[in-house]
């Protein structure tokens, strides 16, 4: 048990989504990410191939709310960090700034990465851009691991409680079935002595 725990946090710490989709027009591709308040996130995406000559997107990041976080409009590529202010499901949605059914589908390469894989992976860009000191960064890599253990063993702990309420439910109810079949039983057995006896009652046999 303790190694499959082991294993269920470290798997949570480093969580990386990488892969190419094509992108119709007039059609929206949406990706979803779950993310810890505080956890930190970078994602870059582009227009794979050689059509990134001719055609441009556009994308949008919210957070769970809908609140805006990342836009960009007919751009070739383009990239996002942000550290997650709220639990729960982050939406990155793409399109085509303007419908035109004779476009193809485009390739689309996206890759987003949150925990500890793009803690050591953030360009000195984005670093600069979001105003990140090399001891900040370290210390925003401590304290994502130490949410991610700490919500996962949460999770642990509520799930290990609900399938002990739902043990000591179902004993219950078994208890309770067990002492309504042996008083069925006993209320049988009674009606069944009784109709015994008033039948040979009425026989005169005893």
């Amino acid at each position: 048990m303790l190694q499959i725990r082991v294993i269920l946090i470290l798997s949570l710490l480093i969580q990386i989504e990488s892969f190419v989709f094509n992108l119709e027009s007039g059609r929206t591709k949406c990706i979803s990410e779950d993310l810890y308040i505080n956890s930190v996130t970078h994602a870059h995406y582009f227009i794979n191939g050689t059509a990134s000559h001719n055609y441009k997107i556009s994308a949008r990041v919210s957070d769970p709310d809908g609140e805006s976080l990342h836009y960009a409009e007919s751009v070739e590529k383009g990239e996002f960090a942000f550290t997650a202010t709220k639990n729960g499901e982050h939406n990155v949605c793409f399109w085509f700034p303007h419908f035109d059914p004779s476009i193809p589908p485009i390739p689309i390469e996206f890759e987003w990465r949150t925990g500890v894989a793009m803690n050591q992976q953030i360009s000195n860009s984005i670093l600069r851009k979001d105003k990140i000191s090399f001891t900040e960064l370290e210390l925003k890599k401590m304290e994502e691991s130490i949410i991610s253990i700490h919500e996962s063993m949460k999770n642990l702990r509520e799930r290990e409680e609900e399938m002990q309420m739902l043990n000591q439910s179902t004993n219950s109810r078994m208890a309770v079935l067990s002492m309504l079949s042996l008083f069925v039983c006993l209320g049988v057995a009674g009606l069944q002595l009784w109709h015994l006896k008033t039948f040979f009652e009425r026989k005169k046999v005893i």
